[in-house]
């Protein structure tokens, strides 16, 4: 095995690209990071950023190798999801890390995603606590297995986090939804979890309406 593709297995996120829509990052007052579920990618998300029709924010969805952040459920035992979920947090952090670079402080960036990249949007937040501007979770929660102990370390101090979510749904139990938004919670965020029962597993209208909401709120302040 060559040493590239050896990389390329342990990181196999790193090199893929991040798509960027919205103002550009040198005149944006705040940013939104938004991360595809499985299947998806990083264009399709993107149209989010056009649903919430905000001036002035800056979008960066990277897209997913092979279209997927990690093989397995998000409930299943996380060593059967590395590489590939550190390798998904390592992205998203260096995503993060470029807006910082460019002069947008944590405290105005949004981390937002669906399914499987609301999983891996909740999980970052959590294993990286700082003040974000906020944290959308479109049907997702913390990453590991039924009984696992989802405590987290550190302080969120005071960060806005929206968990929306159908029940039943076919890949996140609203129980997880209801642990996560819990732990975060304890963590010191600001939590506001909606469920709908019955929804498909997609995002909906009225749930784009309400995350535009909590942006305006964000940042209009």
């Amino acid at each position: 095995m060559s040493g590239t593709s050896s990389v390329r297995e342990m990181y196999p996120h790193a090199k893929q690209p991040v798509l960027q829509a919205g103002a550009p990052l040198a005149e944006a007052h705040g940013a939104v990071v938004l991360l595809h579920g499985r299947g998806g990618s990083a264009e399709d998300i993107l149209g989010l950023a056009e649903a919430f029709d905000m001036d002035g924010l800056a979008y960066l969805a990277p897209q997913a190798a092979a279209h997927e952040w990690y093989p397995s459920s998000f409930l299943a035992p996380r060593e059967r999801n590395e590489p590939w979920l550190s390798s998904a947090l390592d992205k998203v952090g260096s995503v993060v890390a470029s807006i910082e670079s460019a002069g947008i402080q944590r405290e105005r960036i949004v981390i937002a995603g669906f399914s499987q990249g609301a999983c891996l949007s909740t999980e970052f937040v959590a294993s990286n606590p700082a003040r974000y501007a906020g944290l959308i979770a479109f049907t997702g929660g913390l990453i590991g297995p039924v009984g696992m102990d989802l405590r987290h370390e550190g302080n969120l101090a005071g960060t806005p986090a929206l968990f929306l979510s159908g029940d039943p749904d076919p890949h996140v139990p609203w129980q997880r939804v209801v642990d996560s938004a819990k732990e975060l919670e304890r963590m010191g965020a600001k939590v506001e979890a909606v469920r709908y029962p019955g929804k498909p597993h997609s995002v909906s209208a009225d749930e784009v309406e309400h995350a535009r909401a909590m942006l305006a709120g964000i940042f209009s302040a």
